[in-house]
């Protein structure tokens, strides 16, 4: 049975704070897979500046997952994943609009903005909760969305990203 969103607000709220306690972030809760044993999906990242490795996804697994077969916030059977949010991650937060401006994204809205629901660009950045976004052929003007407005963003991979990625860890 697939989690409602009032569930998943549920494991956020849950899982949140001993993430955190741990030097972590969330990043996003969601359900994947089908109705057979569907996936809970937890990203998260470290605080600070560095890789997600195994050894952090072990750690929080068996963190939230003792909070969670205690708390029972889900129904049904389902498998725990614990996971970085990886290179080509979804953008979740402002702050995330921010930090990788300058990269492309791949954003799409709730409604149609000015007549669009998909956006595909280099990301500008952020201005007064609205993420800009460059046209995609450079010539018209930057598409402003409303940070309320955006259904699912994330960074999409390119070279510029991958070398930008392999630069952070030393590579």
């Amino acid at each position: 049975m697939a989690a409602t969103t009032q569930q998943l607000a549920e494991v956020e709220r849950l899982i949140s704070p001993s993430i955190e306690a741990m030097g972590y972030q969330l990043v996003q809760v969601r359900q994947i897979g089908g109705n057979r044993q569907p996936t809970l999906q937890i990203m998260a990242e470290p605080v600070e500046d560095r890789e997600m490795t195994v050894d952090d996804c072990a750690d929080l697994s068996r963190a939230v997952s003792a909070i969670l077969d205690v708390e029972d916030p889900m129904p049904g059977a389902y498998l725990l994943e614990v996971s970085s949010p990886g290179i080509d991650r979804p953008l979740v937060r402002l702050d995330d609009f921010r930090r990788f401006a300058g990269y492309e994204i791949r954003l799409e809205t709730e409604r149609p903005i000015a007549g669009r629901k998909r956006y595909r660009g280099r990301l500008l950045g952020v201005a007064d909760d609205h993420v800009r976004i460059e046209a995609e052929d450079g010539t018209a003007e930057a598409a402003e969305i409303p940070f309320a407005e955006i259904a699912k963003a994330k960074l999409v991979l390119t070279d510029e990203l991958i070398e930008a990625t392999l630069k952070r860890r030393g590579g």
